[in-house]
């Protein structure tokens, strides 16, 4: 019923997120916001989120209704130990990764990323997984797609940012507080190294 319910939602939102940006009436446009402003108060009583702060989120994505992209990466040291942050949001730990901004592509966001949160340069050569995360998981209001990428280590010094209290290189087996679903992520990446060794 959960995940009905979710789906329901989304498809009213992307109706009135579409509608909203191509409509020419002035009479439909009314309507389409109207569904936005019910999409709106479902989504917050279900979240948690508050009603202001979804219209703001919801109001910088209208156009043609799509998932948003977000990147994550994956780099071992020589040592096969993993590269984490220890968040300073939710006080957890995760790979560095976020959205990609408008007009950029997943490659180049993930580069930005690992210099904005660890100050080094990698060059993603490998996407290990595509994830999809559903519209209300982790109080999130809308639909995302998420590319795990192994990166490579090109140049730089690890330094903290803003965005964490700690980054360093760790056996991941230590790590048993993961953001979000990065422990989901991590298992993926795992499997692809051990897979990627054994035919070395």
């Amino acid at each position: 019923m959960k995940k009905n319910y979710i789906d329901l939602l989304e498809n009213i939102y992307a109706l009135a997120q579409t509608g909203i940006r191509y409509t020419k009436s002035p009479f439909d446009m009314e309507r389409y916001q109207k569904l936005l402003d019910i999409a709106t108060q479902e989504y917050s009583e279900f979240t948690g989120l508050e009603t202001e702060v979804l219209k703001e989120r919801f109001r910088n994505d209208l156009g043609y209704a799509t998932p948003k992209v977000g990147v994550n990466g994956i780099l071992f040291d020589d040592n096969g130990r993993l590269l984490v942050e220890h968040r300073s949001d939710d006080l957890l730990w995760g790979l560095p990764g976020g959205w990609v901004d408008i007009g950029e592509d997943p490659e180049t966001a993930m580069k930005r990323e690992f210099w904005e949160e660890a100050r080094l340069i990698v060059e993603p050569v490998e996407i290990i997984k595509f994830f999809a995360v559903p519209a209300g998981q982790f109080q999130q209001p809308h639909s995302s797609v998420v590319v795990l990428y192994l990166c490579k280590y090109v140049s730089g010094n690890i330094e903290t940012s803003i965005e964490s209290l700690e980054i360093k290189f760790v056996d991941p087996a230590e790590i048993t507080t993961w953001h979000k679903n990065h422990g989901e992520y991590v298992k993926e990446a795992l499997l692809h190294r051990k897979k990627a060794l054994s035919q070395v």
